[in-house]
């Protein structure tokens, strides 16, 4: 699966009230497989704690052709004080659903002339928002954690 940025140009007749515009379609999904969590730090007892990271290589591209691989780093703490203990497969769900939301988002903003490099990082900050308010505590960076090795979506 891949984030394809599709812009559509609806050509309306030119009657009194109608008017060109552009139309941008988000196509493809992130799936919770897609999150591979590794623990980074080990939560112990019963405090709060623990760390897990991620790592994805996202290809954001244009129908005609243009492309830029998008790398997000996904951080999650295993054990918080309000949500309590976080399953891997609960993380890899909440972070897969963050990350769509995002993707309308940030990418159904996008224009024909829009750099693919800002959409990514549009993407990001729109990730990050989305899954820090799901999650206390989690964060998007453009780099990976050195324990995770990066998923290539769509391979």
């Amino acid at each position: 699966m891949m984030l394809r940025v599709r812009v559509l140009v609806l050509l309306l007749p030119m009657l009194p009230g109608c008017a060109t515009g552009t139309l941008t379609l988000v196509e493809g999904s992130l799936y919770p497989k897609h999150f591979q969590f590794v623990t980074v730090v080990n939560q112990q007892g019963d405090e709060p704690g623990g760390w897990r990271a991620a790592c994805l290589h996202v290809p954001i591209r244009r129908d005609i052709g243009d492309a830029f691989i998008c790398k997000l780093g996904i951080e999650m703490p295993i054990k918080t004080e309000v949500d309590g203990m976080i399953s891997a497969p609960l993380a890899q769900r909440i972070a897969a659903d963050c990350a769509n939301l995002a993707a309308q988002v940030a990418l159904g903003s996008t224009t024909p002339t829009t750099p693919l490099g800002f959409a990514c990082e549009s993407f990001k900050g729109a990730f990050h928002s989305t899954l820090r308010n799901a999650l206390r505590g989690s964060v998007v960076k453009t780099i990976c954690h050195k324990a995770t090795e990066p998923v290539v979506v769509g391979q």
